[in-house]
């Protein structure tokens, strides 16, 4: 199987909790995510249970949670997408291996070819969405520092 095809949804396979078609349906519902710079609006149920019971990351209380977690700060997101990085072994976040990519328990393997398929796509969108939240850090941390500047009385010369 081909990384096109994984990143087309082809080639997906049933598995105990997740039909083919259901793997190609969150493939898309990913794809869209990153696409769209990883807007709330975009972040699906189904995608949230993906990530939470097949790409080792926890629950957070609830989708909401979640998704605050990883995507209202730049660094959180950059780090969140560091998991889906090739370059940097596609190592959990969370629980430090990659069991859920790659070499995991039996479970783990049923997932292997939607989750691959998730690493191909992020590649496409890596660069754009580092640059993009790492923009955003960057303005939130200048908001921070020129407030707390204003506090003890230091004009901002930014």
């Amino acid at each position: 199987m081909t990384d096109q095809m994984l990143m087309l949804g082809k080639g997906m396979k049933d598995s105990q909790f997740m039909s083919a078609r259901d793997k190609e349906k969150v493939l898309s519902q990913w794809e869209t995510f990153l696409k769209y710079g990883c807007q709330r609006e975009h972040f699906t149920k189904p995608l949230y249970t993906h990530l939470i019971m097949h790409c080792s990351f926890i629950v957070h209380y609830d989708i909401h949670g979640f998704y605050g977690e990883y995507f209202e700060r730049g660094d959180d997101a950059v780090h969140f997408l560091s998991q889906f990085d090739r370059n940097k072994g596609c190592r959990s976040i969370e629980l430090g291996g990659t069991g859920w990519f790659r070499d995991g328990n039996d479970v783990s393997q049923e997932y292997y070819d939607i989750n691959n398929a998730m690493v191909s796509i992020a590649t496409r969108f890596m660069p754009e969405l580092i640059a993009k939240f790492s923009g955003k850090q960057k303005d939130d941390d200048l908001a921070v520092a020129r407030l707390l500047m204003q506090k003890h009385g230091i004009k901002p010369e930014f």
